[in-house]
């Protein structure tokens, strides 16, 4: 038997934003799980710039927020991006 996944269009056009397109067969907890990846790369590659010093210290707190604001859908659990 073969699930069909309804994600919800806001949820789509966020993922969108990523290079994610989930099919309907494509479970959310997967797709969840592949966002936060990406999110926890960018932390490190944020946090490796900090080391760089790229940019000075005071600024990784707010380029953190701003990063965490980027990928706000990984806050919500994969069953509330369902229709």
């Amino acid at each position: 038997m073969t699930v069909a996944y309804r994600f919800r269009s806001e949820i789509l056009a966020e993922l969108l934003q990523y290079g994610v397109r989930p099919t309907s067969g494509t479970r959310p907890e997967l797709v969840h799980e592949f966002v936060s990846d990406l999110y926890r790369h960018e932390l490190r590659r944020l946090r490796d710039r900090l080391l760089r010093k790229e940019f000075p210290k005071q600024e990784y707190f707010g380029r953190v927020v701003e990063l965490r604001q980027r990928y706000r859908v990984i806050s919500m659990r994969a069953n509330e991006w369902m229709e």
